[in-house]
């Protein structure tokens, strides 16, 4: 499924033993090549738990020895290596409150993806908010369901930041992400929201200071750093 001009998402379907996963997880999925060689890359998991089949969103990197493979030449029918579920910090759960802010950079959207459709399984008992920075509208990963879930239930509240490029009609944020923003997705910080940041290590590192200056507790900040979404 193509989600943008260099991102692909991929649907598997796995095998009876599959555990399972927690909204918010990640796998490692490995290739052998013919004569022996491995190559590895970590991947977080796009669909929900209440998905029947699991989402895998892939970057294609011209120079990366694992993406090219699965965006290009995989094929229905191919088995993959996984290792996984794996992660138990950058989770989210029904049972874990909110209200629920998630705050994605770029690939980093992906696993706050996964938190976003498990809460929208759920009975939805907490506010649940997305601020998602991108450099243009066409790069923006799940566009269509993101805006569709907001626009579908009033407590979602989904936010784009463009950083480079927009659309002559478009209103939303420019630049990129600053406190002020921050303020105004997360709320008070005496409404103890439960914070999920994910992207490039600049915008993580960031983010996270600045929703601490703006009084939100360390402990309710979730971070993950995230890269293009594997090579």
């Amino acid at each position: 499924m193509l989600e943008t001009a260099r991102v692909t998402s991929l649907i598997l379907e796995v095998p009876p033993a599959w555990p399972g996963h927690r909204a918010g997880q990640h796998v490692d999925v490995r290739l052998t090549a013919e004569d022996g060689y491995q190559a590895q890359r970590s991947y977080s998991i796009a669909s929900a738990p209440e998905d029947e089949r699991l989402m895998l969103t892939v970057e294609r990197l011209e120079d990366g020895e694992v993406s090219p493979y699965l965006v290009s030449e995989l094929r229905p029918g191919d088995e993959l290596e996984l290792r996984g579920p794996i992660g138990g910090f950058f989770v989210w759960e029904e049972s874990f409150g909110g209200p629920l802010v998630l705050i994605g950079g770029g690939a980093g959207v992906v696993p706050l993806r996964s938190m976003l459709r498990h809460w929208a399984a759920g009975p939805r008992e907490v506010p649940a908010r997305l601020l998602y920075s991108s450099r243009s509208l066409t790069e923006v990963i799940y566009r269509e369901e993101l805006l569709g879930l907001e626009a579908s239930d009033e407590l979602a509240d989904v936010r784009l930041a463009l950083t480079r490029e927009w659309p002559e009609e478009y209103t939303g944020h420019t630049g990129r992400i600053d406190p002020s923003l921050l303020a105004e997705v997360a709320g008070e910080p005496e409404a103890r929201p439960l914070i999920y940041v994910c992207g490039p290590n600049g915008f993580v590192e960031s983010a996270s200071a600045w929703l601490v200056e703006l009084g939100h507790a360390a402990e309710r900040i979730r971070t993950e750093r995230f890269g293009p979404t594997g090579t």
